[in-house]
């Protein structure tokens, strides 16, 4: 498929009046927006946001028609900008896509050139949406624990939301790297799979939503927090003295409930991490590191592959919180 007279496939959300419309259409090349770049979608990823984006309340489109889609992998049908060219494999998530402006789950996508990033050698389109957006962010993530002063050898190192895309990349990098992880899940029949993954201790969801003193016993070297306001305060209260927790996620809630008793008596942090507006050089050298010394272990294992026809269960049952491991999207040939 070139993008021109022909059409392609995609799959659409929109509003009519007070209808709220999802489906597959044909689209042609007069429906993508400007930009520099167009890529032949091969694989794309399903996300939390993608849920919502295909759900009349779910907040997150911003625009309609919408194809959602936060991220993709393809290759370089066209390119208007030097530094890419046909054939050329590349990446492209976060910024305004599947959001404002047609994402991933179409045969074809138009693209800023500065939000493409090359393909780094050693990945290919599938195992780069096997990492995803929710990979992505679990790599920036322990990348910037790491350029606070986080290393191996200095405690346990605790990730919630574990069984999901992002928590379980996070104990997979994390172990490759060394660390001591523990997992913090309410789904005690996936801790085989956890451990396979690299984590050593388990929490269940009750231990981190009971209420606490300001301050409890120094259990955590640092903390990768997808869960938001049932998580986030206990692991407060309970990092080390310097220790930090990225916070990349409310699945739970937006709402925190502490004390600055953590920020100033223990001098602990918290990271905020938005994937979604990395500058583009800083996300080339995450996705340079994912093909590295980031890399996640079991890359391409526990997969569930869909189609475009069979995109819509997907999206209901990530939004209702059944994610295992990660769903990816087989778009194209």
């Amino acid at each position: 498929m070139t993008p021109g007279s022909e059409t392609f496939r995609a799959y659409v959300v929109d509003r009519d009046g007070d209808r709220f419309l999802r489906g597959l259409r044909d689209l042609t090349a007069a429906d993508l927006p400007e930009g520099d770049v167009d890529i032949r979608v091969e694989w794309s990823s399903v996300n939390y946001k993608d849920g919502l984006a295909a759900t009349a309340e779910g907040k997150v489109a911003r625009a309609y028609p919408l194809v959602p889609g936060i991220d993709l992998a393809g290759t370089v049908i066209r390119s208007g900008h030097p530094s890419f060219r046909p054939g050329q494999p590349v990446i492209a998530h976060g910024y305004d896509l599947g959001v404002s402006r047609h994402g991933g789950f179409a045969e074809a996508a138009r693209v800023p050139a500065g939000w493409v990033v090359p393909m780094p050698p050693g990945l290919t389109a599938r195992e780069a949406m096997a990492i995803g957006t929710a990979g992505f962010t679990a790599a920036l993530s322990v990348s910037q624990l790491e350029a606070r002063g986080l290393e191996p050898g200095m405690g346990p190192v605790l990730v919630t939301g574990a069984t999901g895309g992002l928590g379980s990349t996070a104990i997979s990098i994390l172990a490759e790297l060394g660390y001591e992880v523990w997992a913090a899940t309410g789904k005690a029949d996936e801790h085989d799979w956890l451990r396979s993954l690299g984590a050593v201790g388990f929490l269940g969801r009750e231990e981190l939503a009971a209420e606490g003193r300001p301050l409890e016993s120094e259990r955590w070297a640092a903390a990768i927090d997808a869960v938001g306001a049932a998580t986030l305060p206990a692991i407060l209260r309970t990092l080390k003295r310097g220790g930090a927790v990225a916070a990349c996620g409310n699945a739970s809630g937006p709402a925190l409930t502490t004390t600055v008793f953590p920020f100033i008596l223990r001098g602990t942090a918290i990271l905020g991490i938005d994937s979604a507006y990395l500058p583009i050089a800083a996300r080339r050298r995450i996705w340079e590191r994912l093909a590295t010394d980031l890399r996640p272990r079991a890359l391409g294992e526990r997969l569930t592959e869909v189609t475009l026809d069979t995109l819509e269960p997907a999206l209901d049952a990530i939004r209702a919180g059944e994610a295992r491991g990660r769903w990816i999207v087989k778009v194209g040939a």
